[in-house]
């Protein structure tokens, strides 16, 4: 049996057991993935026991992510975006980051192709990273928009070296999102227990925009609901969950991931 994992502080509330194990099932396949705690200061120990236990592969979450750079042999991407939440133990320790690619996946999956668009994304922090990075490289213009301008500004300069991005306040959201195709809230104002919350009401919305809320609890938002009032399309969060899942199957097993039996074992889950 091949045994792969996800490591975290916290890590008991990660959805990935439950979609990764489903997908193994499906494919038949000899392995299991389990959640582990690790700290910080372990996380070299445990990722360097992981490789000569002969694991499989592991992800990793928050607060991890950024220490693992140091530690692993992360790709360029990995690099830029300054967070590895995949590592391979085919051949070495391999970091890699597939939030941005679970993010322009769940758009893809929804009929929506980032190339040439106008995203405007909620947020600076690790997530909105991740997008950012992904959807400027993929020929997107994105326009970063944070309360506090200054990390806006600072994501948007990083950004720069991949493709087109500036930076905004939330003062101007609502001429913001006239000119956008996708707005993208990586905040995470709405998710449980304050779901009342939302940084965007309807009356700012047009019938044109995809609205994507990366906040999976809950699945419906109330950014979700006000996009729906609007008229414009609503994608909730499940699915970048479940694309960056699918990524890191398909780098650690080399076989095409089951992501509709992934997304259906996160949503029984969820719900």
């Amino acid at each position: 049996m091949k045994l792969f994992g996800v490591l975290g502080d916290p890590v008991s509330h990660s959805l990935s057991p439950v979609m990764h194990n489903a997908a193994f099932k499906a494919l038949g396949m000899d392995c299991e993935y389990h959640a582990f705690r690790v700290s910080p200061d372990n996380l070299e120990k445990a990722l360097h026991g992981a490789h000569a236990l002969g694991f499989g592969g592991l992800n990793l979450t928050i607060p991890l992510k950024e220490k693992a750079l140091g530690i692993v042999n992360a790709t360029e991407l990995a690099r830029q975006i300054g967070a590895v939440n995949t590592v391979d133990l085919k051949e070495g320790m391999v970091g890699y980051n597939t939030d941005g690619i679970g993010a322009k996946m769940a758009l893809s999956h929804n009929g929506i192709e980032v190339k040439g668009k106008n995203v405007l994304l909620l947020g600076a922090g690790g997530a909105a990273r991740a997008i950012a990075f992904q959807l400027a490289k993929d020929g997107a213009s994105v326009t970063i928009a944070n309360r506090s301008i200054d990390r806006a500004e600072a994501l948007a300069g990083d950004v720069k070296k991949v493709g087109k991005a500036q930076a905004s306040g939330y003062e101007d959201l609502k001429s913001l999102i006239q000119d956008s195709n996708i707005l993208i809230n990586s905040t995470s104002v709405g998710m449980y227990p304050k779901t009342s919350e939302t940084l965007v009401t309807s009356d700012m919305m047009h019938k044109d925009l995809a609205v994507f809320d990366i906040v999976y609890n809950p699945q419906d938002t109330m950014l979700l609901r006000k996009a729906r009032k609007a008229g414009a399309k609503a994608i909730d969060g499940v699915m970048m969950l479940v694309f960056q899942g699918a990524e890191a199957f398909r780098i650690w097993t080399g076989k095409t991931p089951p992501v509709d039996v992934m997304e259906k074992a996160v949503r029984e889950k969820l719900s």
